[in-house]
């Protein structure tokens, strides 16, 4: 048995933590990408958006002179009026006509129900691994890899729906918005991937029993025949 084993898992979940706590922050925030219209008048109000996966947020910012390299509305840190919104599809007494018209609803819809998959994968992963600190208890260690692992994918593709949402909503010709970029948001869920899925393998090759480092050892532990 592999002495150093419990602190490997120790260390292992320390760095697990990290990823479902990134998990949690992109779920749960509207920073995921930032949309803006090209500004054709300035020393005017313009409207920037920002949005995650439950809710549209519309920022009024008074825009003076830019670079000639800035033609967008922004940066959404100016200071404005704010406003938001869940997606109508989730709460139908609220409005938020601008991105229900400008990309399909049902892209919403996914990145959310994959990314609350995400987050129940990882939830039952974390109880498996406390479970497993127990005495005698080290094969809950095993699912608790997979699920942490399945979380990570869950969350990739959580992210690309979402990317693929923002660059079907900018290249329709229906939508005023000109300018796109992501945010913290987005980091976020991707960090939590990269954590997630390589510390999820990781907790599996932990878990798993030993080699005989040579045949000797298989012999030796072998029964006695009667």
């Amino acid at each position: 048995m592999d002495d150093n084993k419990p602190l490997k898992v120790r260390l292992t979940f320390s760095v697990i933590l990290v990823g479902v706590s990134l998990l949690f922050a992109a779920v749960v925030t509207d920073h995921w990408a930032v949309l803006s219209p090209k500004v054709e008048e300035y020393n005017a109000t313009c409207e920037a958006a920002h949005f995650g996966l439950w809710r549209l947020c519309i920022k009024r910012i008074f825009m003076q002179e830019q670079g000639p390299k800035e033609k967008g509305c922004g940066p959404i840190t100016l200071p404005g009026e704010h406003n938001c919104s869940y997606f109508k599809h989730f709460t139908p007494g609220q409005s938020s006509e601008i991105f229900e018209v400008t990309t399909q609803k049902e892209y919403s819809i996914s990145a959310a129900a994959i990314a609350i998959f995400s987050v129940g994968f990882a939830i039952i992963g974390t109880i498996c691994i406390l479970l497993s600190f127990g005495k005698k208890r080290d094969y809950l260690l095993k699912p608790a890899s997979m699920f942490y692992t399945f979380a990570g994918l869950c969350i990739i593709i959580s992210v690309e729906v979402m990317r693929q949402s923002v660059k079907r909503m900018i290249d329709s010709k229906e939508t005023v918005w000109m300018e796109y970029s992501y945010s913290w948001s987005f980091a976020c869920a991707c960090s939590s991937f990269v954590l997630l899925f390589i510390c999820g393998i990781a907790l599996l090759l932990i878990a798993l029993p030993r080699f005989p480092q040579n045949p000797w050892e298989t012999c030796m532990d072998a029964e006695p025949e009667h």
